[in-house]
């Protein structure tokens, strides 16, 4: 009896989990009668379908042209509205981003974003951000409070997220750079002075005799290196203008930082009196236009006090607007000077962008290589600018 009833759980547990799988594929597929999976939803999960077919035409109809599924979230804020707090009800905070965005980018939800109800319901996040950034110049008077709010929420995660890591990262480098020969006992950098005297080593005591320490002082506030955060502000960069106003606030906080941020599309806008918010950073940009990059490395080499101080970040995918020539003119001219400077396609979690190959390989030629960085990176990307050693790219 026992050995059937052993038999009869194994059969409920297959019979449990071919249900499992019937399930998941009969949520991918959408329904209708070509799922072939004959599987009924119900409860909860009806409403989860319900919320997916909306966007992404779970109802197995027809396809718009691509291989885009129709759908039915209407044209109506109540509506969209209803069908962002639906989300939010049946999925986690990663899942309710990615269905955000599709819902602005496949149905062309961005003028409903002007709506204070609207902003009120999403879930905000850096892409969210980079969206109301575009529509700035557009939005009424009674949306930008909201829109703030919105901003300010997701600028003060990021900053939770990375301010911490970055100062930490950055103080050490500063400390490193300032390396002195005659260290206190608690400046001694210990693995650099053990290297130097292995050849003092005595074997019959094992251990070495330390004739030369080499340390590193403790970066003062008088010691400065200057940074300069050069960002593109097209439309494609918006979560690249996002993390850099982040990551520029911090820097700006640091006294033995002097920073300054400067965006550009066909025009140069310094925005470095603004750097104590970097929400009124965000709002400062005008995502979107025209780019030339020559035009803005121009105005922050104009700013450059001491070269062999300075480490000049460009954020941008390379597609120049201006006089290409000139642009690598100025940035080899930097270099020469004794500028430590950094090309960034992206700042983002994005992976690579689309980019100028032809122009990111010229400017490798001038020992400016050209790659993206996410935003864990970026603390170690600066740091090893900071003490001119090479940059650690992905």
């Amino acid at each position: 009896m026992n050995g059937v009833d052993g038999d009869a759980g194994v059969r409920d547990i297959a019979d449990g989990a071919a249900g499992e799988r019937l399930r998941r594929w009969r949520m991918v597929l959408g329904g209708g009668e070509a799922d072939g999976t004959g599987c009924a939803l119900g409860g909860r999960d009806a409403a989860m379908d319900a919320a997916l077919g909306a966007l992404y035409g779970g109802d197995g109809g027809p396809r718009k042209g691509s291989g885009a599924r129709s759908a039915g979230l209407g044209g109506s804020a109540p509506n969209v509205a209803r069908w962002l707090g639906d989300i939010r009800t049946y999925f986690p905070s990663s899942v309710v981003q990615v269905m955000q965005r599709d819902a602005i980018e496949r149905l062309g939800l961005s003028t409903l974003l002007l709506e204070p109800e609207m902003l009120e319901a999403v879930e905000p996040d850096v892409h969210l951000v980079g969206t109301l950034l575009s529509l700035n110049k557009a939005m009424p008077e009674t949306t930008k409070e909201t829109a703030r709010a919105v901003v300010r929420k997701v600028v003060e995660q990021l900053e939770k997220k990375l301010a911490a890591r970055t100062r930490a990262t950055l103080t050490g480098a500063l400390d490193r750079s300032a390396r002195i020969s005659r260290p206190r006992h608690h400046d001694i950098d210990w693995d650099r002075t053990i290297r130097a005297n292995l050849k003092n080593y005595l074997p019959e005591y094992r251990t070495v005799v330390p004739e030369r320490l080499i340390g590193y002082g403790r970066a003062a506030q008088s010691v400065k290196k200057e940074v300069i955060l050069c960002i593109d502000q097209s439309g494609s960069m918006a979560a690249s203008v996002v993390y850099a106003s982040v990551f520029g606030a911090v820097l700006a906080s640091m006294r033995s930082i002097a920073t300054r941020l400067v965006v550009f599309d066909t025009a140069v806008v310094d925005l470095t009196d603004q750097l104590d918010d970097p929400v009124d950073v965000l709002f400062g940009t005008q995502l979107g236009g025209g780019t030339d990059i020559n035009r803005a490395l121009a105005y922050c080499q104009s700013k450059i006090t001491r070269p062999a101080d300075t480490v000049v970040v460009l954020i941008s995918d390379l597609y120049e607007g201006g006089i290409r020539n000139e642009m690598l003119k100025r940035v080899a001219a930097m270099k020469g000077a004794g500028v430590e400077f950094v090309t960034l396609l992206a700042l983002s979690d994005e992976g690579a962008p689309a980019y100028d190959r032809e122009h990111a390989a010229a400017l490798a030629a001038l020992g400016a290589p050209a790659f993206a960085c996410t935003p864990d990176l970026f603390p170690e990307v600066m740091a090893a600018a900071l003490e001119k050693r090479p940059l650690p790219t992905p």
